[in-house]
């Protein structure tokens, strides 16, 4: 069976990653120990690998207690080395500040020309809020809904600069036109922010959200502010089931369920895993092919090994079968994904409100 809808597909480059192994993971793959994060030369290595094969994007796991080093910094590394795969580093937004945290993700985007997302996460352990001391840790409902807050806090600011905010005259030594910032004066039950950003607008205009929504109290989140989310499912109806509850909620937010992307997340063992490259294949066909997810998220168990069986084997037999690209055919991750560019909301209301006066 095949599909007219785009397969995407995405990689993690951590052999860290996840809470816990999907369905195709082999037994040891669930009870080796992850390795410790390579040198730069070797997630680079590993990014050119998964751009060869036109992967939509990479992610970058992280958390406070994990060894190496910080996701954000090791993917600003990649970007220059690459020049169409997208860049999603996992960024915790308990313990954080939502400010610094959108203005980093915002860099990300300007340094990779317009690749860049981020994997929100939370913080839900005693030993990560013992590291800052600043409060216990609340529910765990509770940090998905400050998430939420710093999720939309993050695109008030992205579009707090208008596209043509920056002037950049060196004969009258004006750099930015003052009316086209935007304070977003935004308060959350957590925290407030001012604004405007100090990072001018990212090139995607907002670069793209990505929330695993594998357990249930980050689902809301997910359909509220996801342009991807995540999944593990251990069957084709178990998958459908999600990406319809995923549809629906973002629905119920007055969001158009069109622009969300759904792909199983999975931790794959291509040596021990039996039918290897060509029965995932026929696995990510079958699912997509029927309408039970948007992609597939590979989480390789041994990253050096795995993902170039995915690419070589898996990608392979999906393009012979015209299910996925051989090239990239647009410059920035939302055009791998098929996501509009968002108009600047205060651009938006800047031009409602001097219609009005006019």
């Amino acid at each position: 069976m095949t599909s007219s809808r785009t397969l995407h597909l995405a990689a993690e480059l951590d052999p860290g990653a996840g809470d816990s192994p999907g369905p195709l993971a082999s037994a040891a793959a669930r009870t080796t120990a992850p390795a410790v994060a390579g040198t730069a030369a070797r997630t680079v290595a590993l990014a050119r690998l998964a751009e060869a094969a036109a992967l939509d994007f990479l992610t970058h796991d992280d958390s406070f207690t994990r060894p190496g080093l910080d996701a954000l910094a090791v993917l600003a590394r990649v970007a220059p080395e690459t020049r169409s795969i997208g860049l999603v580093p996992t960024v915790t937004t308990t313990h954080t500040e939502p400010f610094h945290v959108q203005a980093a993700v915002a860099t990300l985007d300007w340094v990779s020309r317009g690749r860049a997302g981020w994997r929100i996460a939370v913080s839900p352990t005693g030993a990560e809020a013992r590291i800052f001391g600043r409060r216990p840790v609340p529910p765990t409902a509770e940090l998905w809904q400050e998430a939420g807050e710093v999720a939309e806090v993050s695109r008030k600011l992205w579009d707090s600069w208008e596209d043509d905010a920056e002037i950049r005259d060196v004969v009258t030594g004006r750099f930015v036109d003052r009316r086209k910032l935007h304070h977003v004066n935004f308060q959350g039950a957590t925290f407030s922010v001012r604004g405007p950003s100090i990072v001018p607008r990212p090139p995607q205009g907002n670069p793209v959200t990505v929330v695993d929504a594998t357990r249930p109290a980050a689902r809301d989140t997910a359909a509220h502010h996801a342009d991807v989310a995540l999944i593990r499912a251990s069957s084709a109806e178990e998958a459908a089931a999600l990406r319809a509850e995923l549809r629906q909620g973002a629905r119920a937010h007055g969001r158009d369920p069109g622009q969300l992307r759904v792909l199983l997340s999975a931790t794959v063992d291509l040596d021990a895993y039996e039918g290897g490259p060509g029965a995932l294949a026929e696995l990510i066909a079958g699912w997509h092919g029927g309408g039970a997810i948007d992609g597939f998220h590979l989480v390789p168990a041994v990253p050096e090994r795995d993902l170039e069986r995915f690419t070589a084997g898996t990608v392979t037999r999906l393009r012979d079968r015209g299910l996925f690209r051989t090239v990239y055919e647009g410059a920035t991750l939302r055009d791998h994904l098929g996501l509009a560019r968002p108009v600047s909301q205060y651009a938006t209301e800047a031009r409602v409100t001097t219609g009005a006066r006019a």
